[in-house]
């Protein structure tokens, strides 16, 4: 994959100083993520001098920051991850379910995120693992992996969670696999009014706790009557739930599952320009046919949009529910297999983790293998460069 020709970084480095000081809102969190972004592979966080195995060649390369927000940080992440998931797919169609929370409880997530992402979470697992016990849906105990995404192509504030669902289920009694009957199992009109239900009743409680804060625009929430109306109105929409029809098997699953997993809220390969002052970017239309569109903003504005899904420090955005929680997993997908009668097969997108002492990649003079050398702080390797300089 080429460069790309514009990083978030870059817009950090030219107007982070200015947009932090206009915005004195950032928490402690928000203003650690922008500072490792911006520092990410430059001098300040150290590196190490490799080496050419073959000619005398040696090149600096600066650490990564590693942060979970940070564009330039998730490749080995992730295939970590789905190296790991590579064990536990089953030899089975799965499905791919949506959950979003409709636009208007927006200024409450940016304002209560840890509560109303948590939320989310709890009431979307809870709804696909009711509706599914129901013997007149499918009567069935699921497993699923659930990835919080909070953002939409144009960057705006979009939480949903999308859901990794393997085909079936235990029976009750834990003695058969249930399969599902129908194209998709779980009808998503009974998803949608459950998971609302769950979601305003999770909501009012939280309220009823003293577990949100109502800051600035929304302060008139705080108020009780003003509060129950506007939930209320909320409870009257329709709530979102989207499913797809059943894809591949494992090999499948781990390329779809590498497209939503370890994703932040835009990739350096989606911005176009930057001319100090504004931002252009390529975003994706869902609502006028998946057209590509370019966008322009002031960087203040798209460093706001960035900074807002930048999530609690400790939250964990990748959960699994039902018989894959981490309690029984091991177990229940033995047993799985068991009753599948199927046994794991290595598939076609293995990822094998990247050790610190590999070559990562080819000498530019010889073609050689480039060898890593040791880590070394900011001061050291400002003295080694010090040192190769001269000699």
């Amino acid at each position: 994959m080429t460069r790309p020709a514009v990083e978030v970084a870059d817009i950090l480095r030219e107007q982070g100083d200015r947009f932090i000081e206009q915005n004195p809102w950032l928490n402690y969190q928000q203003l650690s993520v922008l500072r490792a972004i911006r520092r990410c592979r430059t001098a300040a966080l150290g590196g190490h001098i490799d080496q050419c195995s073959q000619c005398v060649h040696q090149a600096i390369s600066y650490n990564s920051c590693r942060n979970r927000h940070c564009p330039k940080c998730q490749a080995q992440a992730r295939q970590r991850w789905l190296a790991a998931r590579e064990k536990e797919l089953l030899g089975i169609p799965y499905f791919h379910v949506v959950f979003t929370l409709p636009h208007e409880w927006n200024p409450l997530c940016r304002h209560n995120p840890r509560v109303m992402y948590d939320l989310l979470f709890r009431t979307s697992a809870a709804t696909m693992l009711e509706v599914a016990a129901d013997p007149r849906r499918l009567g069935a105990q699921l497993g699923f992996i659930s990835i919080l995404h909070t953002w939409g192509q144009n960057l705006l504030l979009h939480p949903h969670i999308h859901c990794l669902v393997p085909a079936g289920g235990f029976s009750p009694n834990h003695e058969r696999w249930i399969h599902p009957k129908y194209a998709f199992f779980l009808p998503v009109d009974v998803l949608s009014s459950v998971f609302r239900a769950k979601f305003v009743e999770g909501l009012r409680m939280a309220y009823q706790q003293g577990d949100l804060v109502f800051p600035g625009s929304i302060a008139e929430l705080e108020n009780p009557k003003r509060f129950a109306a506007f939930v209320d109105a909320l409870f009257q929409k329709d709530w979102v739930v989207y499913a797809k029809p059943a894809f591949g098997g494992p090999s499948q699953v781990l390329g779809y599952l590498g497209r939503y997993t370890h994703r932040v809220a835009i990739s350096n390969h989606r911005l176009l320009a930057f001319d100090s002052q504004n931002v252009t970017f390529r975003w994706k239309d869902y609502a006028h046919g998946n057209k590509q569109r370019k966008m322009t903003l002031a960087a203040s504005e798209f460093l706001r949009r960035f900074t807002q899904h930048i999530l609690p420090r400790g939250f964990v955005r990748i959960r699994q529910f039902g018989y894959l929680a981490n309690t029984h997993r091991s177990a229940r997908l033995a047993l799985a297999r068991q009753l599948l009668a199927v046994t794991p097969e290595p598939t076609e997108c293995s990822a094998a983790p990247v050790t610190a002492t590999s070559a990562t990649y080819r000498c530019p003079r010889c073609n050689g293998e480039m060898r890593i050398g040791p880590n070394l702080s900011a001061r050291q390797l400002a003295s080694q460069c010090r040192h190769l300089d001269s000699s």
